[in-house]
């Protein structure tokens, strides 16, 4: 089944090109069907990349997808046109009174800086709030779930000595997790981030559990009960050339970036990345809509709570 975004989205003739089935608005009018109402608060900067990234991975499953983008009222993005905003973007005065079958938090390059220090800390915890009793789950991913679970469950992140940069190996520390059905025994996740939330920390908490965990990069993905929350801290909707992107970036303003781990072929910048989380990332978002989203919200949205 396709995934039904606005007319003329940036993201549409790229994922049409993936063979990956869009619907746009519409077509979508003459299908009688109940589709996913997928809302995603989107905190990246390069808005498109990441809208056509998320697109992507919620587009490759059987089910109907619809997707609505959010932004935050409180900060003006600098990255992307304000033409683009006004066409594909609400504000969350204008979808607190619908619910979702599920919600997207994405990552926000504001780790170095305290939560509560953040433009618009305060309308992202209403968000998240309303997240309760207006979504069926939420999907946090990197950032978006470190405040996800300070916010909920008042743990802390704390600096790295390094930055966690690249591709690292991780495996199911509750392998009979519906959400990790399918996947590997070892499977490879993308890594970008300054900032952890401890393991300990988050085994404090009884109402969490944790399915994943990297020796490198620690815990990558914990629950709530029935998947009410869902917390990524890695990228696993990462582009082939995102890390690569990131790194030149960095590398050309002179400032101190190691290669990514377990990217480059010989670690070789010159080389073409290897992507080794493809499926991996496909079979994590496949498993969220399926399980927690689609055989979990009723059939008359308003009926969520």
């Amino acid at each position: 089944m396709p995934i039904k975004i606005p007319n003329l989205l940036p993201a549409t003739n790229v994922l049409q090109e993936e063979n990956i089935f869009v619907m746009t608005e519409t077509r979508a009018i003459t299908q009688d069907i109940r589709p996913l109402h997928i809302l995603m608060l989107n905190l990246m900067p390069k808005k498109i990349v990441t809208e056509t990234q998320i697109a992507r991975l919620v587009g490759n499953s059987p089910l109907q997808v619809e997707l609505d983008l959010l932004q935050t009222a409180s900060h003006k993005s600098t990255h992307t046109s304000e033409d683009h905003m006004l066409a594909f973007y609400k504000t969350f005065d204008e979808v607190k009174d619908r619910k979702y079958d599920g919600l997207i938090i994405t990552g926000a390059p504001v780790e170095h800086m305290e939560f509560e220090e953040v433009e618009y800390w305060q309308e992202l915890c209403e968000i998240m709030e309303w997240s309760k009793t207006h979504v069926t789950s939420t999907l946090h991913i990197c950032w978006g779930a470190q405040a996800g679970l300070y916010y909920h469950f008042g743990i802390k992140k704390h600096g790295l000595d390094k930055k966690l940069f690249g591709i690292f190996k991780h495996k199911k520390d509750y392998p009979r997790s519906i959400l990790l059905r399918g996947f590997d025994d070892e499977f490879w996740v993308p890594h970008s981030r300054h900032t952890t939330c401890y393991r300990e920390d988050i085994e404090k908490v009884p109402a969490i559990r944790i399915l994943s965990s990297s020796e490198e990069g620690g815990v990558y993905i914990c629950t709530t009960a029935q998947g009410r929350q869902v917390f990524v801290t890695g990228h696993p909707e990462y582009d082939a050339n995102t890390l690569r992107e990131e790194y030149l970036r960095d590398k050309n303003l002179g400032l101190p970036i190691d290669v990514p781990k377990n990217y480059f072929p010989n670690d070789d910048d010159t080389k073409e990345p290897l992507v080794t989380w493809r499926s991996s990332a496909n079979l994590l978002y496949y498993n969220w809509l399926n399980y927690f989203v689609y055989q979990t919200t009723p059939y008359d949205i308003n009926e969520i709570k």
